[in-house]
């Protein structure tokens, strides 16, 4: 009878600790928000904004200028230029949300015991030259083997440069085209 009553007694707190943590949100401390419910607060509630069509996931007219209103997280001109000018590697991962471009390896059909690969990371939803970082590996076949090369450092600079300049081209068309 008594492991009854014990049983009963540790059923009841189980109980109360699980009500007791049913709390409406209006009363949790700030410091217990995530990012998506103060996102949320800001933009009225709703995930689609306030008003005049401002939006924190899609972006609004405060986004325009910085190509922040085609649905990614990270500035729509430079991703569409990394893409463009990436454009004859193959893919092996695109995050659109994390701004993150990966090829996969490619070799030149003119010199097949060599190839390279490129990781692009956009760093934010800014035109802006440290708003983007390449990373360029190399390798060279040496006796059937895969062998990490180096590569010139200024491969990857020179990669970053053709792809700011594609995306303010980009920009430039849209903004006339209006």
């Amino acid at each position: 009878m008594a492991f009854f009553r014990a049983r009963k007694l540790w059923l009841f707190f189980v109980v109360l600790a699980v009500l007791g943590g049913c709390t409406p949100d209006a009363e949790r401390p700030e410091s217990w928000k995530d990012e998506t419910e103060r996102q949320l607060e800001k933009t009225g509630g709703s995930i689609l904004g306030s008003g005049a069509g401002g939006n924190f996931i899609f972006g609004g007219p405060e986004d325009k200028d910085q190509g922040g209103g085609s649905g990614i997280g990270v500035n729509a001109f430079l991703w569409r230029a990394a893409l463009d000018t990436l454009s004859f590697m193959p893919l092996a991962s695109a995050d659109p949300f994390g701004g993150v471009i990966l090829t996969d390896w490619y070799s030149d059909p003119g010199n097949l015991s060599e190839r390279i690969k490129v990781n692009v990371f956009i760093l934010g939803r800014s035109l802006r030259s440290d708003g983007l970082r390449a990373t360029v590996f190399r390798q060279v076949l040496d006796n059937g083997v895969w062998v990490d090369a180096l590569v010139d450092p200024d491969t990857a600079t020179k990669l970053e440069d053709t792809i700011l300049t594609r995306a303010r081209e980009i920009r430039v068309g849209q903004n006339s085209g209006q």
